[in-house]
């Protein structure tokens, strides 16, 4: 099969997209500009290649590739499409999404069809190369048939098929695979990777949005690293295997096991916390929703055979069935709470994490809700003003508009759901939903 980079040198490979010092910022329901998503981006598009986005949720992906589309205006800096600025949707871009996003009362090639009806296309003309989208992506047969007819993979083909017919430069793809099974992902991934390598795809590049670490190595050419709050680029890496690639491959794992260190590696450098192993970390930190059943099993997992207390964070994301974006929030949680230490793509227990495995239910809640009072500064906060107040009690929103001062309403709401079911679980406090109020109800 031939090798996509063997389709053209690179000396003569033409600039399709430029990405200049683009940001984004979001207007809050009260009007105010809300924190950055993306701050600096800048990165560029030739033919003849796939170049994926890669990050963790919330890193402002999706954002970039609406900016790229021309469906979104940029806070700041600039795009341009074949040396023009992009001012709106752009003739010559296409762009497959998340999800299906198909007209349900439309058969598969009326859908296919409408792009091409909305560029004034001649009816025979339109028919013509929908037929043949359709034929091309695998779904010649059910040119009558309606969305709900067809199973997932199926309606992503369709969308696959409706971008291809209008023959676009570039081809704009948002986690086109994340909706679907892993079987039926991997059929589809493989497929178009075929018609890609092959040439058979009317397109001249694809840059691809992914939070799939081995989806980005398997299929890139060069994967552009973004980091999280705000999204910038933590790195660019090239990737020379040819296709197809083999995931079994000592170069494929040692690329993925590259780009975990990279994505699990502190973003700033920071001062040491007061046991020296550790980042210091303040109130106003935002706190994923993990858990306390989710953090326990992974411990369990960690601290078992084959990995006996250490664990390589692709091998334990396989064994665990776990993606980078359900992973690495239960990772970084046991790191903060100082019960396992994330270094180079690893994940090892700590003394606490082995104790924790191996202890009973109730030594678990103490040890969990002493690291809790010790390394969290909100569950502190939150216990020592109910110990101090004479009711022992303390109204959510207490917390809630302290946490405001550091972040969005939405982050601090999340964050403080969080400590919530930690505090419960570490027996530090009770809390009522209907009320929303915390309390020394059963006291230690």
């Amino acid at each position: 099969m031939q090798d996509i980079t063997a389709r053209t040198s690179f000396a003569s490979k033409q600039l399709l997209l430029e990405v200049r010092n683009i940001s984004q910022r979001y207007q809050t329901g009260s009007g105010e500009l809300g924190p950055a998503v993306l701050d600096d981006v800048s990165l560029n598009l030739k033919e003849n290649e796939i170049v994926g986005l890669l990050g963790r949720s919330g890193c402002g992906k999706s954002s970039l590739l609406r900016i790229v589309s021309g469906l979104v205006f940029p806070s700041g800096g600039e795009v341009s499409y074949l040396g023009q600025p992009v001012r709106g949707p752009v003739d010559g871009v296409a762009m497959v999404f998340q999800s299906f996003a198909l007209f349900p009362w439309l058969t598969v090639l009326a859908n296919v069809e409408l792009g091409l009806r909305a560029k004034q296309i001649s009816k025979d003309e339109a028919r013509r190369r929908a037929l043949k989208a359709i034929d091309l992506i695998g779904l010649d047969g059910f040119e009558s048939a309606f969305p709900k007819e067809l199973s997932g993979g199926m309606r992503q083909r369709v969308g696959f098929a409706r971008a291809l017919v209008v023959h676009p430069n570039i081809l704009l793809m948002d986690e086109p695979f994340s909706a679907l099974d892993v079987l039926t992902a991997e059929t589809l991934r493989t497929d178009l990777l075929d018609l890609w390598v092959e040439g058979r795809m009317p397109i001249k590049s694809i840059l691809m949005v992914t939070h799939n670490i081995e989806e980005a190595v398997l299929m890139c050419d060069r994967i552009v690293v973004l980091s999280s709050n705000p999204g910038r680029i933590a790195a660019e890496i090239g990737v020379k295997l040819h296709h197809p690639r083999n995931r079994l491959d000592p170069e494929f794992r040692q690329l993925v096991d590259r780009i975990y260190a990279l994505m699990t590696k502190p973003q700033a450098p920071v001062s040491p916390g007061r046991d020296g192993a550790f980042p210091g970390l303040g109130f106003g930190m935002t706190l994923p929703r993990v858990s306390t059943n989710t953090l326990a099993g992974m411990i369990e997992e960690i601290a078992a055979e084959p990995y006996m207390g250490r664990a390589d964070l692709p091998a334990l994301a396989d064994s665990l069935q776990m993606e980078v974006d359900e992973l690495f929030p239960v990772a970084e949680t046991l790191q903060l709470l100082r019960f396992a230490e994330i270094e180079e793509g690893d994940i090892k227990l700590t003394l606490a994490g082995q104790h924790f495995a191996e202890a009973d239910v109730d030594v678990r809640k103490k040890l969990f809700g002493d690291h809790l009072l010790a390394y969290l500064p909100l569950a502190a906060r939150i216990k020592l003003v109910l110990d101090e107040r004479p009711t022992h009690t303390a109204r959510a929103v207490r917390f809630l508009e302290e946490l405001e001062d550091y972040m969005s309403e939405d982050y601090a709401d999340r964050t403080l759901k969080s400590v919530v079911n930690w505090g419960r679980y570490g027996e530090l406090f009770a809390y009522d939903e209907t009320s929303e109020t915390f309390s020394l109800e059963n006291p230690q």
